[in-house]
């Protein structure tokens, strides 16, 4: 019989990525298993590109139901192990209730000593370790107890489901040139670089040379119209006219995208993208913890040279100059 394990992520795209990889060490150690990512509806797009996970379960259509039922839905594929990677008491106790025989989670979240019966003692915010290697220790009492640098825990994302780009799309891009995402938002998740550095960076790298795409949602397009987007009427502006499924196959068709740390830049990463990463040298969302994991990954940070904690006026002190010389690099 095969063991059924599923994993439980239920926040945002960049943190689900660097969860991903769990399901391809788990299919390493258990290579008959079967493997489901409980996970909010918008970050499907996702989760769906990882061979390794062979059921997308919707948080939000579970959490919409009663509980009777809730738990009687977990019941019914006859999990093994629950791996709770972000902490949610409700779905903690749905676990609990639905008698699912390896409960996994940590200490340091008062609700697990009651709900979890497999425990495991670390804390993210003040470890050294990035975020993929700390939801890796959850896998310890599996058997699962190797020491994984990031180049290692790249090979295990699984991403080969990369939906075909819309001719539509797939025009936008210049093949004689070098094609450059540069998303400027982030939602809020991330400390950003602002729309006069952007612009700065626009100005500077070669026309004949890069092509530049500025991405987001439309709210977000709104939001740099005028500060950024009708400056550079050059640039090609494709926020809000894709899903999320097209903007990952877009991602995959051009050569590098710019961003702080966002979805789209782990997205970039795990697809072999060149990843441009604009961080901040503090902890816990410094690039020790949060850099994205890939074969061509280039992250900025200014140098810390006191203890202020000010994110932003660190993002802002990355020199627009560097910026562009490490994209230039990339494709010499």
């Amino acid at each position: 019989m095969k063991k059924v394990f599923l994993i439980s992520r239920t926040d945002s795209i960049g943190d689900v990525i660097l969860t991903l990889p769990m399901a391809g060490l788990i299919k390493e150690k258990y290579p008959n298993s079967y493997i489901i990512f409980l996970a909010r509806n918008y970050t499907k797009p996702v989760v769906d590109l990882c061979e390794n996970i062979d059921l997308f379960l919707s948080w939000d259509e579970i959490e919409s139901i009663g509980e009777g039922d809730q738990i009687e839905r977990f019941k019914s594929f006859k999990i093994d192990t629950f791996i709770h990677v972000f902490p949610n008491k409700q779905i903690a106790r749905l676990a609990k209730y639905a008698k699912i025989p390896n409960r996994i989670g940590t200490l340091h979240r008062s609700f697990h000593w009651f709900t979890c019966n497999k425990l495991l003692n670390f804390g993210r915010k003040n470890s050294n370790l990035h975020e993929a290697q700390l939801n890796i220790k959850l896998l310890k009492t599996m058997g699962i107890t190797g020491e994984y640098p990031l180049s290692e825990i790249e090979k295990y994302y699984g991403f080969t489901a990369v939906k075909p780009l819309a001719k539509k799309f797939e025009s936008l891009l210049d093949q004689e040139k070098y094609n450059l995402i540069i998303h400027p938002k982030s939602k809020g998740s991330a400390v950003e670089w602002g729309s006069e550095n952007f612009s700065k960076l626009i100005k500077l790298l070669p026309k004949d040379r890069v092509k530049i795409f500025i991405s987001g949602t439309s709210e977000e397009g709104s939001m740099i119209k005028e500060s950024l987007i009708d400056k550079h009427p050059d640039v090609c502006d494709i926020t809000g006219i894709m899903n999320l499924d097209e903007f990952i196959s877009f991602i995959a068709h051009a050569d590098g995208l710019l961003a702080a740390s966002t979805g789209p830049l782990h997205i970039a990463a795990a697809l072999g993208k060149n990843a441009f990463g604009l961080f901040a040298p503090i902890r816990p969302i410094f690039p020790q913890r949060w850099a994205p994991i890939g074969k061509n990954i280039h992250v900025f940070v200014s140098k810390r040279n006191n203890n202020h904690q000010d994110a932003k006026k660190y993002i802002s002190e990355i020199k627009v100059v560097d910026v562009k010389e490490e994209i230039l690099k990339s494709f010499k």
